[in-house]
């Protein structure tokens, strides 16, 4: 949940933090942000990959954890002390518009981008590990494993929405009362309080046994199967697919895996030959399991593949969202609600989801489905995947209002004061659609990574969602330049759809665009999907360290 805070604490006030303290124009600063998001979620694979097959989950949580504080505590600094920030004198808000501030020193920057992707870098160890330790302190023996686990992610997420909303409230409104250093102070104390506990249960973990190297095992399958290349299925020096004798798999904390048919071609790294010998090279002759490992994460990839489009509107709501907010009305009665407060709503309508699914849509879908969890994950991540198309959709439709409603009413050049009559609440449809599409989507996900994942390869598994996710966010800064370069001309006096300006931009037509190329991805994740096999398991097996990890 600190985690969550922090990272969704950073991703809508340093956008602000940049504008308004560091005098950096709106475009680059949403960059520089999509960047730290898409570092932070990223470089999951390298905790993924330590995870699984050298620390295990509960070091790799506690090692990157301290990295997250440190780059917090550095943040805090920055925003805290004068001399890392330019002179905020003569610096009204024309000043800004205009671009006319004092600009930041290149050793400034320099220090707030490298402790912005420090902090990024921290959660290359919690992303993919948190859940997916989380999940293994459940019994898989157990009768109602699966439905615990089912629960579980779902109250996981509900802990990431409660930080969200954390950050989107309670910073948000330290941030106005006591200023930047107190706002990024009080995510590093969260994440401070949160290792704390977390190293207060230590006792009490379940700790699954690292794997060894799973990047080893996929590149030995790849070069034995490569060096068999030529030798055909039904030689005559062929004795038989090789597996290790007795009930345990050769790999650590992993059960034996069942042959298939998938990927023929990788059936070669287990075939066993006369010249092979009595003991063979692991980059010659791998294991059935070993084989099928690879086989198992070559199949996975198409679902979180097609995520990335969600992720790609998510990272563009966080900061097109906010540029709308700015030009609307934010009050609330006789309350005015920050522009940075706006984002709240999709966690308000994430909690609400979560909170009530049990008791509305999973008895609702049940009886139409039959699945014991009312819709299998693939299906959650199908509807999360369409309701994020209605999303975008209406988005475009309500900037294409918001914007003629702005140049009839003589707001064309005043693009950060908010029209009156025009209320921000109405971006609460866009918001709440976004919440929903998340839910199905990001839990779905989670869930299915985390039961179809290799046993041994579960961090790595997870860190595929976070991949996602990173991906996601670069490409959003990709399509942003893209769209401003093809789109915009200087030298003609013609504004990108992108402008920084958004009442002379084209808003709507970016919405659109998204909305064009989630329906496209939408219809890929069908044609996978209907395709796709789960997993059979018979005779699971965990193993795992019940002792204190420091014994």
């Amino acid at each position: 949940m600190a985690e969550r805070m922090a990272y969704f604490g950073l991703s809508v006030n340093m956008v602000a933090f940049m504008f308004y303290v560091m005098h950096q124009p709106f475009s680059s600063s949403a960059n520089a942000v999509n960047i730290f998001l898409g570092i932070s979620q990223a470089s999951s694979v390298l905790g993924g990959f330590l995870a699984d097959a050298y620390l295990g989950r509960y070091w790799t949580i506690a090692i990157f954890t301290t990295i997250y504080l440190i780059g917090l505590t550095g943040i805090t600094i920055c925003a805290s002390m004068h001399i890392f920030v330019p002179s905020q004198s003569q610096c009204d808000q024309l000043s800004l518009l205009l671009g006319s501030c004092e600009q930041p020193k290149r050793w400034q920057m320099l220090y707030l981008n490298a402790v912005l992707y420090i902090t990024g870098f921290g959660a290359a160890g919690i992303r993919p590990c948190v859940s997916a330790f989380g999940a293994d302190q459940f019994d898989e023996r157990s009768r109602d494993y699966k439905a615990h686990l089912d629960r579980f992610f779902n109250f996981f997420y509900l802990s990431v929405t409660i930080g969200a909303i954390a950050a989107f409230t309670m910073v948000v409104y330290i941030q106005m009362k006591y200023g930047w250093g107190s706002a990024f102070g009080s995510l590093a104390i969260a994440m401070g309080i949160s290792n704390f506990v977390f190293f207060i249960g230590t006792p009490l973990y379940r700790h699954r046994l690292p794997g060894g190297s799973p990047l080893t095992r996929v590149s030995q399958v790849l070069v034995a199967a490569f060096r068999k290349r030529k030798t055909p299925l039904s030689s005559s020096d062929f004795i038989s697919l090789y597996e290790v004798a007795g009930k345990r798999s050769a790999i650590k904390g992993s059960e034996k895996i069942q042959h298939t048919d998938d990927f023929r071609f990788l059936d070669r790294a287990a075939l066993q030959l006369k010249e092979d010998g009595p003991d063979p090279s692991p980059w010659r002759l791998c294991t059935v399991t070993q084989v099928e490992e690879v086989k198992i994460l070559l199949k996975l990839l198409p679902v979180p593949a097609c995520t990335i489009m969600l992720s790609v509107v998510l990272t563009e709501f966080l900061t097109l969202s906010v540029q709308q907010a700015f030009t609307l009305n934010t009050h609330l009665g006789h309350l005015k609600l920050p522009v940075t407060c706006m984002p709240v709503f999709p966690g308000i309508s994430i909690f609400l989801i979560l909170s009530l699914y049990y008791y509305t849509f999973a008895p609702l879908a049940r009886r139409i489905t039959g699945h014991p969890q009312g819709a299998s994950q693939l299906q959650r991540v199908g509807i999360g995947l369409a309701v994020s198309i209605l999303s975008v959709a209406w988005s475009g439709i309500f900037e294409r209002y918001r914007r003629n409603y702005a140049i009839k009413n003589g707001y064309q050049a005043i693009f950060i004061t908010p029209m009156p009559d025009l209320s921000a609440y109405w971006l609460l449809i866009q918001y709440c659609l976004i919440g929903i599409a998340e839910v199905f989507c990001l839990v779905g996900l989670l869930e299915f990574l985390y039961q179809e994942a290799p046993d041994a390869m579960r961090s790595v598994g997870s860190a595929y969602a976070a991949v996602a996710g990173g991906l996601g966010c670069f490409i959003a800064t990709i399509l942003n330049n893209i769209v401003k370069a093809i789109t915009g001309n200087e030298s003609e006096g013609r504004p990108s759809w992108l402008s920084q300006n958004i009442n002379t931009g084209r808003f709507d037509y970016f919405y659109w665009l998204l909305t064009v190329l989630s329906l496209i991805n939408f219809g890929a994740f069908v044609f996978f999907a209907k395709r796709y096999k789960y997993r059979e398991r018979k005779g699971v097996r965990m193993e795992v360290l019940t002792e204190n990890v420091g014994g």
